[in-house]
C-alpha cells in the first residue's frame, strides 16, 4: 500500500461519482489488481454514504493520506452534487471489523436501489452489508429468465437473487439458507419490493441435510448456486460443491437451467464446467455471465465467475 497513491484513488472516486447512477456501486476496485499500490482498497457508494473497505493493516503516512484525501473528497463539488452524507473506512482485516465514521452521522440500516429494486443493508456489525455488489449482472440475468418459472435459491443470504426472480414473474422461490437471520433480511427484500411473499420460501436449514424438503418443492426450472468459498463447519468449496452438482439432475425441470457461481481466486472456470461435466453430464455449459465493468480484474479467472448450464 503506498500513500503516494492515495491522489489517483480519490482522482477515481471523484469520476465515477460524476458518472454513477443514482444507486448503489462499487466506486472503486483495488482488489482486481489493477491499482498498484491500492490492492487492498475498496469503496461503494451507498447513494450518500461512501464506505472505504481497508483489506490489510496501513502504516501511519497511507492512513493520514488517506483520510487527509477523504477530507478533501467531502469539500468537492461532485460531493456536494451527489448530496454526501457519510464516509466510513471500514478496517476488513482487523478482528470485529472496526470502522472509522470520518463524516457525518452513520445510518447502519440504509435502503437503496439496484436496478429499480428496493434493498436493506446493514452496515457496521458485519464485514458484508448484506448486497454482493459484483454480483449485479447475475441478479440481472436471473430477472431476465425467471419469468413463470420455479426457482431454487441455494445459500440464498439475504434473497438478493429471490427478489430479482419475484420481479422478473417468476411462479415461486424457495431459499434456502442455514442462517435464519439472513433469510430474515431477504424476507424484508421482499416486502420493500410489495412483492407476494405467498410466493417465496425461505428454508433455514443446512442444505446437505435437507435435500428431501427442497426436491419437495421441484422440480425446478432454474436453480441458483452462490455459495462461500469457506464457511466454517458448513461449507468448504473444493470438498463440497461436486455434492450440489451430483443432486441437479434429481432437482431440475427438463428445460431447466443453473447460474453456478464462484468468487474464489484459488479456482477458474474448470472447476465448474469440469466438475458438472463429471457430476451433472445431462448438463451442459452454455456461457459465463459478465461481470460489472467496476470490477474489472487483472486475472478473470480470478475474478466472480458465473456459468449457465442448461439441461
Amino acid at each position: 500500500m503506498q500513500a503516494n497513491q492515495i491522489p489517483v484513488f480519490i482522482r477515481h472516486v471523484e469520476q465515477q461519482l460524476a458518472v454513477v447512477p443514482n444507486e448503489v456501486r462499487r466506486l472503486f476496485h483495488g482488489r482486481g489488481q489493477r491499482w498498484q499500490g491500492l490492492e487492498q482498497l475498496t469503496c461503494d457508494w451507498l447513494e450518500g454514504q461512501l464506505i472505504v473497505n481497508l483489506f490489510k493493516a496501513a502504516d501511519d503516512e497511507f492512513l493520514e493520506a488517506l483520510k487527509q484525501g477523504l477530507s478533501d473528497l467531502s469539500r468537492s463539488e461532485v460531493w456536494q452534487q451527489r448530496q454526501g452524507q457519510v464516509i466510513l473506512l471500514q478496517h476488513r482485516y482487523a478482528d470485529g471489523t472496526p470502522s472509522e465514521v470520518l463524516l457525518g452521522e452513520l445510518n447502519p440500516r440504509p435502503v437503496v436501489e439496484e436496478l429499480g429494486l428496493k434493498y436493506q443493508l446493514d452496515i457496521g456489525r458485519n464485514q458484508n452489508f448484506g448486497l454482493f455488489l459484483d454480483m449485479r449482472l447475475g441478479r440481472e440475468w436471473v430477472r431476465e429468465h425467471a419469468k413463470h418459472t420455479n426457482v431454487l435459491n441455494l445459500f440464498a443470504y439475504t434473497c438478493g437473487f429471490s427478489v430479482a426472480a419475484i420481479a422478473g414473474g417468476a411462479d415461486q422461490v424457495v431459499n434456502v439458507d442455514m442462517a435464519k437471520a439472513s433469510l430474515s433480511k431477504g424476507r424484508e427484500n421482499h416486502k420493500l419490493n410489495e412483492h407476494n411473499l405467498n410466493q417465496v420460501k425461505f428454508m433455514g436449514h443446512d442444505i446437505f441435510k435437507s435435500w428431501g424438503k427442497i426436491k419437495k418443492s421441484g422440480p425446478y426450472d432454474l436453480i441458483i448456486i452462490d455459495p462461500p468459498s469457506f464457511q466454517k463447519g458448513s461449507f468448504a468449496l473444493t470438498k463440497d460443491y461436486a455434492k450440489i452438482l451430483r443432486r441437479l439432475p434429481d432437482l431440475l425441470s427438463e428445460q431447466g437451467k443453473v447460474l453456478a457461481c464462484v468468487n474464489s481466486p484459488a479456482v477458474d472456470c474448470s472447476f465448474l464446467i469440469d466438475g458438472m461435466a463429471e457430476a451433472a453430464p445431462e448438463l451442459t455449459f452454455v456461457e459465463r455471465l459478465a461481470n460489472p465493468e467496476e470490477f474489472a480484474d487483472i486475472d478473470e479467472q480470478a475474478s466472480l465467475k458465473c456459468l449457465v448450464f442448461k439441461r
